[in-house]
Order: structure tokens, then sequence, then C-alpha cells
């Protein structure tokens, strides 16, 4: 065995890969000891617990789902596309991580866990809204002031969420009320 793992990554890589290949229940300090092949100490000198270990692996996972695309996306509609490409990605990807209890079970460890995946949620909801204020084809009126591109960048993350939770990777709906409110 190594005596050091070289680095997190090294030790979130092992985890994305316990939970492909053998799901979340996989996931947990012996287990990823034993596939970084280092003594379970040393995972210890990074994650104090299991339920940090599985928060920054849920975080990690998060991320490489939905990772920052090589280019920008041209308008809001292409975004939402991406996005749900990248939700039927990770679902093959990680199977049952977007279940309902992949999705709370941070809740029931540790702060730590909800306060990165609120970090997680809330960088996607501010590209967003981001897309949408850069995007030329929203008509000029479409927002006011309580409707606004935040309101709407929030509502169409409730819609991914939702869509998550039923395995529904086909945006044509989210698409078309999009178009029809926005362009």
């Amino acid at each position: 065995m190594n005596p050091v793992v070289t680095s997190k990554e090294e030790i979130l890589a092992a985890s994305r890969e316990l939970i492909r290949t053998r799901g979340w229940q996989a996931v947990n300090i012996r287990a990823v000891a034993a596939a970084c092949g280092v003594s379970v100490g040393s995972i210890y000198n990074y994650y104090d617990s299991k339920s940090s270990l599985t928060a920054a692996t849920v975080e990690s996972v998060w991320c490489e789902i939905f990772h920052r695309p090589s280019a920008e996306p041209a308008d809001t509609l292409a975004c939402l596309r991406w996005m749900y490409e990248r939700m039927a990605w990770g679902a093959r990807e990680y199977p049952g991580f977007f279940s309902l209890h992949a999705m709370g079970f941070v809740h029931l460890d540790k702060e730590d866990g909800r306060r990165l995946m609120e970090q997680t949620w809330q960088h996607i909801r501010v590209s967003l809204c981001g897309v949408l204020r850069r995007d030329r084809r929203v008509r000029p009126e479409a927002f006011n002031e309580t409707f606004t591109p935040e309101a709407f960048a929030d509502l169409l993350f409730s819609l991914l969420l939702a869509a998550l939770l039923r395995g529904d990777y086909a945006p044509d709906t989210v698409l078309e009320t999009v178009r029809r409110t926005l362009y």
C-alpha cells in the first residue's frame, strides 16, 4: 500500500468510481482506502468522517455532471438542452444518484453536506440567470420588477430538479414553455 494519498481529487475519483460500479452503499472510508491503495488513516487525513467524505463525493459528482461546457451556450434554449443532456449522462454514469434518497441523504448527516449542495445548486442557478441575461433573443418586456431573470432561473432550476427526480430527461415541454415565455 502507498503510505499517502496524493490528493483529495484522487480520493474523490475513487469514490465516484465506486458509485459507478457498486452504488452509493459502497462509499465508505475502508472501501475508498482500498480503492486508492492506502491505509484508512490516510483517508482520515482528508476527511474526518464518512459523512464528510460522502458530502464531498456528492459535490464532486454534481460538479462532474454539470461541468462548464467548452463554449458558452448561445441562448437559454441551448443551455437547457445541454443541462438535460448532462442530466441524462449523469443518470447513465451514476445510476440512482438523482433519486430522492441520493438528493436528500446529505441533509441527514452534516450541515457541511447541506452547505456544499447549496453551493453547487447556487452555482447552477447563477449560471442559468447569466444565460438568461445574455440571451439576445429574450423579448425586452419578458421580465419586470416581480418576474425577474433570477425568479425565472429559480423556476427553471426547480423544473430541472423535478425532472431529475422523475428521471425525465426529455426537455421538450420545458423548452416550449421557455420559448413561449421569453421569445
